[in-house]
């Protein structure tokens, strides 16, 4: 699952990878939490074929059928596997999908001895340190008043093997190759969609092993990202910390 992610890189960086018409302003974000306002990119058709656009949605997808917000579940990540199958996302898959825009996310692993609780969180980032999109779905939910609200969540696919050593699922990351179609949603069909949702590349990120300060949501510093050892990439031996 996807339950915490940072965007840090600088705007006019982002814009540029994602190559949207706007040029927002926003500041670095190390913690980015459920039900926060998260920046998306959508793609809009015009004569000339599709103009991409950022846009500012709450996380936390909510289907067109829902009547009340607080009797429904709040849907941050959606399986890749059967999302197809699902009602709550039936139509977004095939008319709003969207990249959501991070440059690192959060997992955390169980640790031995001490509190049985306790957990050690990573920040797991691209080797490159360009940014990413994460595939995800968008829609927006109107209220019986007429009040509109966006949303959106994120698809999570199998982790790679090297995510996997901290959890089973991450977050899908579509190749830059694969944003246009994967945002045009009058030309390429669900089928031709999910075929670009699978765990990223294992050479393409690193684990970064960070202190426990990410862990209250209202700490969002650069310091939650300091690392506590050398990154982790594919290929090297886990250590003593990961065993």
């Amino acid at each position: 699952m996807c339950g915490r992610y940072a965007i840090t890189l600088p705007p006019e960086a982002v814009r540029a990878w994602f190559d949207y018409s706007e040029t927002p302003n926003f500041p670095p974000r190390y913690n980015i939490a459920p039900t926060q306002p998260i920046p998306i990119v959508l793609a809009e058709p015009f004569s000339g074929g599709a103009r991409r656009h950022f846009r500012l949605v709450r996380w936390g997808f909510l289907p067109g059928f829902v009547k009340d917000p607080k009797e429904f579940p709040l849907i941050i990540n959606a399986r890749a596997e059967t999302i197809a199958e699902k009602a709550s996302y039936r139509a977004a898959l095939k008319r709003r999908r969207c990249l959501v825009i991070a440059d690192g996310f959060y997992e955390w692993r169980k640790t031995s001895g001490g509190r049985a609780a306790a957990k050690q969180p990573f920040l797991i980032r691209p080797v490159s340190g360009r940014p990413m999109g994460f595939a995800g779905l968008w829609e927006t939910w109107s209220d019986p008043s007429g009040g509109e609200i966006d949303t959106a969540c994120i698809i999570t696919t199998a982790a790679n093997r090297l995510v996997g050593r901290l959890h089973d699922r991450m977050p899908a990351i579509v190749a830059p190759e694969g944003f246009s179609a994967w945002l045009d949603c009058d030309r390429v069909d669900v089928a031709g969609a999910l075929s670009l949702v699978k765990p990223a590349p294992e050479d393409a990120l690193e684990l970064v092993e960070i202190g426990t300060a990410v862990n209250r949501v209202a700490n969002d510093a650069p310091e939650l990202q300091r690392p506590l050892a050398e990154p982790i990439r594919a290929g090297e031996e886990e250590g003593e910390r990961l065993l």
